[in-house]
């Protein structure tokens, strides 16, 4: 039986730009095309929780923290290359996984 891995992300934002609005609208989505349901989204405004940015040493914005599963990985930007997204966070299906599994099993 496969493992169902939950994902966790953290966007952080700065106010409601419209690059704030792509980069949440782009994350939805692509969670929603390649996790089916198994994620969770925080939307942190950086104008409105300044310390979280600070702790989480964040310098950009739109910027998102896949906080599970382990390690923390970041991408910069608005999402809107979505397979270089789902390769960053190393999402089910991509080319990255792949790489990882087959390292794994040498």
């Amino acid at each position: 039986m496969e493992q169902v891995i939950h994902y966790s992300f953290r966007l952080y934002v700065t106010g409601e730009t419209t690059l704030s609005q792509k980069a949440e609208a782009n994350l939805r989505a692509l969670c929603k095309d390649r996790l089916e349901g198994h994620f969770e989204i925080e939307i942190v405004d950086v104008l409105h929780k300044p310390e979280l940015a600070e702790e989480e040493q964040i310098i950009a914005t739109p910027t998102v923290v896949r906080l599970a599963p382990a390690p923390r990985l970041r991408v910069i930007g608005d999402l809107a290359d979505r397979k270089r997204a789902a390769d960053a966070f190393g999402f089910p299906g991509s080319d990255n996984l792949r790489l990882r599994e087959a390292l794994d099993e040498s």
